[in-house]
């Protein structure tokens, strides 16, 4: 498996084969949730890799990160972050959407959710 994506090299992301793990306990919220990630490396101090929830519902405290959706579908609720009211968006290939830090969230994927994530390293 690809764990570093070298300059020049093409990768068919949702090709790739993830290992996936239950969601904790803590943040399960219904199914039985699971994720898998890989770290493909770190470009100008910004880490990009690609991570997968299958269905059900978790809850998270999130990193800031830019990611986009390359493959199934869900909803990411948000709770009131800064100035912003707590509000819902649906997912799906194509979807483009920033994390803030420290944003609580509650994920609810119906098809097996695929994104790449760009979030600052170290």
């Amino acid at each position: 498996m690809i764990t570093t994506l070298n300059a020049g090299q093409a990768l068919r992301v949702n090709r790739l084969e993830l290992e996936h793990e239950p969601v904790p306990a803590d943040q399960a919220g219904g199914g039985d949730p699971t994720t898998a990630t890989v770290d493909l490396g770190v470009i100008s101090g910004v880490e990009l890799g690609v991570w997968e929830m299958g269905t059900g519902t978790m809850y998270d405290v999130e990193a800031e990160e830019i990611f986009v959706v390359t493959a199934g579908r869900g909803t990411v609720v948000i709770e009131a972050y800064g100035n912003m009211p707590a509000h819902s968006a649906d997912l799906e290939p194509g979807t483009i959407m920033r994390l803030g830090a420290g944003m609580k969230t509650a994920w609810t994927v119906t098809e097996p959710l695929r994104k790449v994530y760009f979030t600052p390293a170290g």
